[in-house]
């Protein structure tokens, strides 16, 4: 019995077209031009997945899903967007809708979607590689097969990953904006394997290590003789990638020359490579990194106006830890199992104390620093043993209740009461000054230190100091006070 497809959209052509289309891929169709008529027929009659557009003239997306919930909570809805409504679509998924279709529709796209979302085999005709790509990114279930990629279930989460299936089988290039240690590079890694260019090199590049001399050189290569130390030919990124993905990170931090051949080879395809005189013609996407909004980088003269847009075909900002708090469970399991087939060692579980500060705790180091933390708990903890907060770094423990503050609070670096800290072992042969100098230097540092949730780079900031100088004044407190 052909699947019944129920097809609301104002743009009359549209509906015919699409309607037509499917007919021919031996779907029954009908069609409506407004929310109302579509609910009408969808009352009178049973279908079994609707597509719709987000913006119709008597309503929107989201109230014509709930209409039709309301009446079949079971209901499968297609979504046809702009990639300007995603950020709105996203939320329209969380619903209720099945996916997102994007505008222009290409049918073929649209056929294998209904297909996945009805549970019949696609057919033949319409598996060429670029459908099969945006097929398996738009499957439910995880969306990377890779052991080192996490899928959260939190509505952040899922906002997420609907973008990142949503734009992984096109070629556009991609910002994701995201705090130190929220997975950038593991998200263009899962883009990359959802793509067609999946069977093609996947090359990241770190931009923030790169002094200026060297980045043209690792971006695209030199040749023997190009400068002093160039004792070899050098292949560069842009080369190694060819084909594929190329993920710059932390791109802002490149120069201002650099960032103007960048733009030059975006632009040709082709690449020079340093101190050489033969253009090579190159295939790369291009997704990109970065801690400051590059927007806001252009107009202070920091990075290049036309080089943003080039890269701002679709953006996505990556939530971090502290606004995902429905997925510390889950992922407690999985950097645990992790950590536990890494050093081959058997642990019984966590202790509930022990998940209780993981729920409380703001993790400014975000995945990363989970990840560590939980590394670091299996090395300590005797094999059949469960994981207690002995075995928690000190920063956790000393904090686990502060709440996370804001970038722009004014923090008062007032000392912390001395029956709260450590005790100071005062020797008779020092200075008494100079430790009452100390002890209050410590005092002061230990109280910043807690109310930014011990990020030592927030509280140098306040202090006035380098990180370097505040890890040392931390590491020079530690052997009198077994911090």
């Amino acid at each position: 019995m052909n699947k019944k497809i129920l097809i609301i959209d104002d743009d009359v052509d549209l509906c015919t077209l699409l309607s037509n289309y499917l007919l021919r891929k031996g779907f029954e169709t009908e069609t409506a031009h407004t929310g109302a008529k579509g609910i009408a027929k969808f009352a009178d009659k049973k279908f079994d997945a609707v597509i719709c557009d987000y913006r119709l003239g008597d309503m929107d997306g989201k109230e014509l899903i709930a209409a039709l919930k309301e009446k079949v909570p079971s209901v499968k809805v297609l979504v046809i967007t702009g990639y300007s409504d995603i950020k709105t679509a996203v939320e329209v998924i969380k619903l209720g809708a099945y996916d997102y279709i994007t505008k222009p529709l290409i049918p073929d796209e649209v056929v294998s979607i209904l297909n996945n979302l009805l549970q019949k085999p696609v057919e033949s005709g319409a598996t060429d590689s670029r459908t099969r790509s945006i097929e398996s990114s738009q499957e439910e279930g995880p969306i990377s097969s890779d052991n080192d990629f996490f899928e959260g279930q939190s509505p952040a989460a899922r906002a997420l990953y609907a973008q990142v299936r949503i734009v992984a089988g096109t070629n556009y290039s991609i910002i994701l904006y995201g705090e130190s240690g929220t997975g950038k590079e593991v998200i263009a890694r899962t883009i990359h394997n959802m793509s067609q260019r999946s069977d093609k090199p996947f090359v990241a590049m770190d931009c923030g290590t790169l002094s200026k001399e060297l980045a043209g050189s690792e971006l695209f290569g030199h040749v023997k003789g190009a400068f002093t130390g160039a004792l070899q030919d050098k292949v560069g990124h842009f080369e190694l990638a060819n084909g594929g993905t190329l993920f710059l990170d932390e791109v802002g931090n490149l120069s201002v020359e650099v960032q103007a051949t960048l733009l030059r080879v975006i632009q040709e395809r082709k690449i020079r490579r340093v101190g050489g005189n033969k253009e090579m013609e190159v295939d790369v996407r291009l997704i990109v990194a970065s801690n400051e909004n590059l927007q806001e980088a252009y107009r202070k003269g920091k990075f290049r106006e036309d080089l943003y847009h080039r890269f701002n075909e679709f953006s996505i900002n990556l939530p971090p830890l502290r606004s995902r708090r429905e997925d510390i469970m889950p992922l407690t399991e999985f950097f645990l199992s992790k950590a536990k087939a890494e050093i081959n060692k058997e642990i019984a579980g966590i202790d509930d104390g022990v998940l209780q500060i993981f729920q409380q705790y703001s993790w400014p180091g975000n995945l990363r620093e989970f990840r560590n933390v939980i590394r670091r708990a299996v090395l300590l903890t005797k094999p059949g043993g469960k994981i207690t907060s002995e075995t928690m770094p000190w920063e956790i423990c000393g904090t686990n209740a502060a709440p996370y503050p804001d970038a722009n609070q004014d923090i008062k670096m007032t000392a912390t009461s001395t029956s709260t800290l450590p005790p100071v072992n005062l020797s008779e042969e020092k200075d008494i000054l100079r430790e009452a100098a100390g002890k209050a230097e410590y005092e002061t540092i230990m109280s910043v230190l807690q109310q930014v949730n011990f990020n030592k780079k927030k509280a140098a900031e306040l202090l006035k100091i380098d990180r370097k100088t505040l890890y040392n004044k931390i590491k020079n407190f530690q052997p009198i006070n077994k911090v």
